[in-house]
Formats: C-alpha cells, sequence, structure tokens
C-alpha cells in the first residue's frame, strides 16, 4: 500500500468564533494556499455565511474535506460541492436523523463515531458514504475499548475507509488534542491499523495555517514512513 500523503494532509479552517476562521483564511490566502479542509461545527449560520463569503474571496479554491453540522441546508453542501469541488462531508452519529434533509449527498456523508462507549440504533454507515475516521478518536476508542471501536474495527474489511480527521493525543489522559504543543503528540499515529487511513486527511487543529504547515511537514514523512517501507 503506497500512499503519498504530502498530496492528501490538508490544513485546516477551524476555530470557536470569528477571529479564528478570518485569520486561517487570511493566512492562506497570503501563503497562496489553495485547497484546505473546513470545519464548520462550532459556527452558527451567521458566522457560515461570513466563511463562505470570506472563503470565495480568498486564494482557496478546493476544499477536499468539510466537516458537517447538523442544522446545514441542503443549499449549504451544493454551494460548497459545487463552488469548491467538496468531496467529503463527515458526520456524527447524531446526523442520522438529518439525513432526509441531505437528499443527493448521502454517498456523500463520511461519519465521525464518538469516543463515549455508545453506539445509537439509528447508526447505519452502510448508508452514507462510509467513515471519516478522527485518528486520535479511534485511538482512545482503541485503548478504553469502547462500543464505538468495535463498529468500526468489525467494518475492516468493508470498502468503507476513505478519510480522516488528524490531530493529536495525549495518552496519559486518553484523549484527542486538538492545539498540538509537541511533536510527540503525533506519536500515536504508528500503533494505528492501515485500513482506517483514507484517501483525504484534514488536519483538525486549533494552531494557526503556519504552524499546521510545519506539522504537516513531519506528518508527511512520518506516515510515508509507516506506509511505504
Amino acid at each position: 500500500m503506497i500512499k503519498d500523503f504530502e498530496r492528501i494532509i490538508f490544513p485546516g479552517i477551524t476555530g470557536k468564533d470569528n477571529k479564528d476562521w478570518q485569520k486561517k483564511i487570511a493566512d492562506l490566502s497570503r501563503l497562496k494556499i489553495s485547497e484546505a479542509a473546513l470545519f464548520l461545527e462550532r459556527f452558527d449560520w451567521q458566522e457560515r455565511k461570513g466563511i463562505y463569503r470570506a472563503l470565495i474571496k480568498s486564494s482557496v479554491k478546493r476544499i477536499p474535506l468539510v466537516h458537517a453540522k447538523n442544522e446545514m441546508e441542503l443549499d449549504e453542501f451544493v454551494f460548497l460541492w459545487w463552488k469548491f469541488k467538496a468531496e467529503y462531508f463527515t458526520i456524527h452519529e447524531s446526523s442520522f436523523g438529518f439525513l432526509d434533509k441531505w437528499q443527493g449527498f448521502q454517498k456523500k456523508l463520511y461519519l465521525e463515531m464518538n469516543t463515549d462507549n455508545y453506539v445509537s440504533p439509528k447508526v447505519a454507515v452502510e448508508k452514507i458514504g462510509g467513515f471519516c475516521v478522527d485518528l486520535s478518536h479511534f485511538k482512545v476508542a482503541q485503548t478504553r475499548w469502547t462500543k464505538d471501536f468495535d463498529y468500526v474495527y468489525f467494518r475492516k474489511f468493508k470498502p468503507y475507509f476513505y478519510c480522516n480527521h488528524l490531530n493529536g493525543y495525549c495518552p496519559k489522559r486518553i484523549t484527542d488534542l486538538h492545539t498540538i504543543k509537541s511533536l510527540k503528540d503525533f506519536d500515536y499515529l504508528n500503533s494505528l491499523p492501515k485500513f482506517i487511513f483514507g484517501k483525504v486527511m484534514g488536519l483538525e487543529m486549533e494552531n494557526s495555517i503556519p504552524e499546521q504547515l510545519r506539522y504537516k511537514k513531519y506528518l508527511v514523512n512520518l506516515l510515508n514512513k509507516k506506509f511505504n517501507k
């Protein structure tokens, strides 16, 4: 299995409020970066409108992965797919209660599992495109051997694994890390099975774009070694 992680890892537009996404989009434009992942989960409709308008004026031309929010309407999916060639829309377990309003996009949806040791009976990955394995979530679930882990692992021979969220992991606290402070926060990646790594990986980090790009260089080297020995 040979992957070129330089081509499939993308910096992420993340944050909690306007100043976070504004700074990230400004940095992408300043650095003339044309591709990025977009994480919309924390933003309400007014903030998302601002994000979309800023993206249209930015250097970003392609957004391969979008982390969607349950309140998003079909028009938002269509806009991101049409304007920015979005291929992978990642959702949560709770999102299965909203599939009907996203007609035509079900097979572009990819499930990110929780880490709460509970899988709702409404969850049915075969109804959508497959999994978006959040790599640190998987490590948490694997370490605790939760029902979330079982749901993913026992489907390892299915063609369900297409994309990922990539962030850090703290082994002492057994938790994911979204603000990276050390390269050691990525050590856990070497312990993960190869089948969960997909074709597109979005950096889900609060870190600035320049910091994300530095971490990307390290991750490309780490994962290329892991996969191409």
